[in-house]
């Protein structure tokens, strides 16, 4: 760094006063730093199991409004009548759910995403 200025201030502060231009630098490098970072910990969360890798089939039916449910459902690779058998509800008020003719309790959401281990924003989305 050329040009660097290192001001003593009343209050016992001491401050370095570098050109724009290296300002603007080390504002990008430590962005990227920033970055890799958030990249290391969706990493680690992907090894532990935490976060997963949704294939672009399944992103593409959530985006053209295909029912969160049945999505998940099928992603899952479970049958209608075994997710209603593992969320303690009738096979017909799964259908009614996933056929939008029916809104689900708080209660019935909370345990079917808790069964395709997804979170309730994914089942519902958040307006």
């Amino acid at each position: 760094m050329d040009k660097v200025q290192i001001i003593d201030t009343p209050g016992g502060d001491r401050l370095a006063i570098v050109p724009l231009a290296e300002y603007e630098r080390l504002q990008k490098a430590a962005e990227m730093l920033e970055d890799v970072s958030a990249y290391d910990a969706v990493k680690r969360k992907l090894a532990i199991g935490e976060e997963e890798l949704v294939p672009q089939e399944v992103a593409d039916r959530l985006i053209e409004g295909e029912n969160p449910i049945r999505v998940w459902r099928d992603y899952r690779g479970l049958s209608g009548r075994a997710l209603a058998d593992a969320t303690g509800i009738s096979a017909a008020y799964l259908s009614q759910l996933e056929g939008g003719r029916r809104d689900g309790s708080f209660d019935t959401m909370r345990r079917i995403a808790e069964v395709l281990k997804v979170t309730l924003d994914d089942l519902c989305g958040t307006d």
